[in-house]
């Protein structure tokens, strides 16, 4: 089931994806995107004016046109962001963020994965392991690596839906099943 809120950001991310891919600007936006969230993380009280709808939809689109100018961002995203306003949706924008940027990223024919291994990696085997998922996938895959000890050895590899579970657990774990009558 999904988090409360991703269907809605999934669809807003997918007009606002449409709009920048009409006008050629879909990094761009993905870019801005960045920007305003992380001001809105650095900045509670702009924060607080945006999301909070306790602010009147005027003084939060003067907020967001104050804060559109120094975060340099386009009419584009001023007029999707004025629209959430206007829908009460702006305490979505991170989880649009990350639809968006999703969205990108298959657009650029990149994805995401995340490998997690019983030990730390050195990076010629997290390269070896980028490359061979890229392979499998079709994708350009943007790698990233945490530690698990519970896994005892091996490693563990998740790209989108797929997983390849490689880990000693997991090994153990069949040949249990298998000797068990």
């Amino acid at each position: 089931m999904a988090a409360p809120g991703t269907t809605a950001a999934r669809r807003y991310a997918k007009a606002l994806f449409g709009l920048a891919s009409d006008e050629g600007r879909i990094e761009l936006v993905r870019q801005e995107l960045d920007r305003l969230v992380d001001a809105m993380r650095e900045s509670p009280p702009l924060r607080e004016v945006l999301v909070r709808p306790l602010h009147p939809a005027p003084e939060r689109r003067a907020a967001l046109r104050a804060v559109a100018g120094r975060l340099s961002l386009s009419p584009l995203l001023l007029n999707f962001c004025s629209f959430l306003i206007d829908q009460r949706r702006t305490r979505d924008l991170e989880p649009i963020r990350e639809q968006y940027a999703l969205l990108a990223e298959e657009a650029a024919g990149r994805t995401r994965g995340e490998v997690v291994s019983a030990a730390p990696l050195a990076p010629a085997q997290l390269e070896r392991l980028r490359t061979a998922l890229s392979r499998r996938t079709g994708r350009s895959v943007d790698l990233s690596a945490r530690v698990d000890p519970s896994l005892l050895g091996g490693v563990r590899a998740q790209v989108g839906d797929l997983v390849f579970d490689g880990s000693l657990r997991t090994q153990l774990e069949k040949l249990g099943e298998e000797l068990t009558p």
